[in-house]
């Protein structure tokens, strides 16, 4: 089985995914987490986030995994927490834009999915690029306020919300006019409005919807 979960930033994928994943015993697949490598790893090699090339070729290069919690693994070794930083965070939009970058990290989810039997997806493009196939397809949305609410808690920086909120709304902009992948709601997927409910009762809303056991 299959499950590719799309949205926007700080819209409760990655929480939502994880929970799932576990729920219908699956992999978790954190596409955001492989494009931040990429451009963790662009930055490490003092590369220019602008360049597609440079970019490429960093991609067409990259070792990337997950260990067993689904976090990712440059070369063995974790990503976190460096790929949460605040540089790669401004960066990952533009990366992640380029068509020669997204292309050999396509491939690379899709051998993912078969390595593993099934999985989770959560990412910006995963019902409509990655997965358009996958039996259930969702896109969780919020506003740009709840979005910087939950970022600025989850951070521990509730002082910060009108900032994150602002790089929200950047990346919103950046993911979905990129001319390749963008960020939208694909025909026959299903829109989730995440404003005012809590993780769990996602969670409780998606299960219900792909007729899983509550067990």
């Amino acid at each position: 089985m299959i499950v590719a979960i799309d949205g926007p930033a700080g819209a409760g994928k990655s929480t939502v995914a994880k929970s799932l994943a576990r729920r219908l015993s699956l992999h978790f697949l954190d596409t955001g987490a492989m494009y931040r490598a990429v451009t963790l790893e662009v930055l490490r090699r003092g590369l220019d986030p602008a360049s597609g090339g440079d970019c490429a070729a960093v991609a067409g290069s990259i070792e990337l995994d997950f260990d067993a919690q689904g976090k990712v693994l440059i070369a063995g070794q974790p990503g976190e927490p460096h790929i949460r930083s605040r540089e790669v965070t401004s960066l990952v939009s533009a990366v992640s834009a380029h068509a020669e970058v997204r292309d050999p990290i396509v491939t690379l989810q899709r051998s993912l999915a078969e390595r593993w039997g099934g999985l989770v997806a959560e990412g910006r493009d995963m019902t409509t690029v990655v997965f358009p196939e996958a039996r259930h397809r969702f896109f969780l949305k919020a506003s740009s306020s709840e979005r910087a609410r939950r970022r600025a808690l989850e951070l521990g920086t509730p002082e910060d919300v009108e900032r994150i909120r602002e790089e929200i709304e950047r990346r919103d902009r950046l993911d979905s006019t990129r001319a390749v992948s963008p960020l939208h709601v694909g025909p026959g997927v299903r829109e989730i409005d995440t404003d005012g409910k809590s993780a769990e009762e996602v969670l409780a809303l998606l299960v219900s919807l792909i007729g899983a056991p509550r067990t």
